[in-house]
């Protein structure tokens, strides 16, 4: 490995993770696999995924369903993951500038990531999600994540995770953390933004789980190179602290998948509007709609923007085609999404608007056929 970053010293289960002779990235991808993560390209420089093939970028294109992964290639990032050491010589191999990603889900992981920017503070309640914070206790210096993850362990009479020298960790160029855990019992922990007004641990501290991804200690971009910190390179246990503060505020989905609740009569009215219409694509419509309105069960993994696409680029074909007006489609839509993921108006209005766009290049004939 390059100077600047400590070695990660042999093991059981595979080298470390120096340089001889292959590319930096082909060894941190190896080193990876090895350890049973998942790995993907990022783009040369960068920390998000490199981009799909041609196909992939097609309007209303999604993973679902796209033979891309399975035929070797890259597309659709974190999805396309793999443990496969000749497919990591192939991508990285031929590609030495592209980054190192981990598909957190697959490879077990939780991670805990702590941001370093200051910010002006959110409301109160925004700090650390559920728990009340008295206008009488002084908040004089509280600006990052390191400080209300601090706070959070504080409460708990825990350790931070910041400090937590037992497990990975690993400095960001900006200064932030990522401190690496290991799932534990099966659980599927979900995804959150500590800065969004949605599920979250703590204000500026996000949660990479399942649906997400981290960039593999070692990797460089312009900014610097995520920096592996003190000597312990293997994740540990989640702590049972953590784990209950994470269920306590919505990162695990119920075992159980609750009886659908009533839809309100937006939402109805929209799905029976579609149904009602002229055709069997009307009716076809009114089928996906029923589908994005049963991810409301579920408050995350039930392919909620992959169903609320299929839905938006039918009914965007719907309106080429003259069964539809504009207006009516963006309403049904947004009626369905609203009920199923509520408050996230931002995140299902931009499927909605990429999926209608997609599906009018596309007429849909009465017959429900392009």
């Amino acid at each position: 490995m390059a100077s600047e970053l400590p070695i990660l010293r042999s093991d059981s289960r595979g080298s470390s993770l120096q340089r001889s002779g292959n590319s930096r990235s082909v060894a941190i991808a190896r080193w990876c696999a090895v350890r049973g993560w998942p790995v993907h390209p990022l783009a040369e420089e960068r920390k998000t995924p490199t981009g799909n093939c041609v196909s992939c970028r097609e309007p209303g294109h999604t993973h679902v369903g796209c033979g891309c992964p399975a035929a070797g290639r890259w597309c659709h990032g974190f999805r396309a993951a793999t443990l496969d050491v000749g497919r990591v010589e192939q991508w990285w191999g031929a590609h030495p500038g592209l980054g190192v990603g981990v598909s957190c889900g697959p490879a077990g992981l939780v991670i805990i990531d702590i941001d370093a920017h200051e910010r002006h503070l959110p409301g109160r309640d925004r700090l650390l999600p559920g728990i009340p914070i008295s206008g009488a206790v002084d908040l004089t210096g509280l600006a990052t994540g390191f400080h209300t993850i601090g706070l959070l362990a504080a409460l708990r009479g825990a350790t931070s995770p910041a400090d937590d020298d037992t497990t990975l960790r690993v400095r960001t160029p900006s200064g932030g953390l990522h401190v690496w855990y290991r799932a534990r019992h099966g659980h599927q922990w979900q995804c959150s933004t500590g800065s969004g007004a949605g599920r979250a641990l703590a204000w500026q501290v996000d949660v990479r789980a399942y649906g997400g991804y981290i960039v593999a200690p070692g990797t460089s971009t312009r900014a610097g190179t995520y920096e592996p910190v003190g000597s312990v390179r293997e994740p540990a246990p989640l702590p049972d602290w953590l784990a209950r503060e994470l269920e306590r505020t919505g990162h695990l989905p119920s075992a159980h998948v609750p009886a659908p609740r009533q839809a309100p009569p937006r939402a109805r009215q929209a799905v029976i509007a579609a149904g009602g219409g002229r055709g069997v694509a009307s009716r076809a419509l009114a089928v996906l709609l029923t589908e994005v309105t049963s991810c409301a069960a579920v408050p995350g993994g039930a392919a909620f923007s992959e169903k609320l696409n299929r839905a938006a680029f039918t009914a965007g074909g719907l309106v080429a085609a003259g069964h539809l007006s504009a207006d009516e489609a963006e309403r049904v839509l947004a009626g369905v999404a609203e009920y199923a993921r509520p408050g996230q108006e931002r995140r299902y209005g931009a499927i909605i608007r990429s999926g209608l766009s997609a599906g009018r290049l596309r007429p849909l004939s009465p017959g429900g056929r392009p």
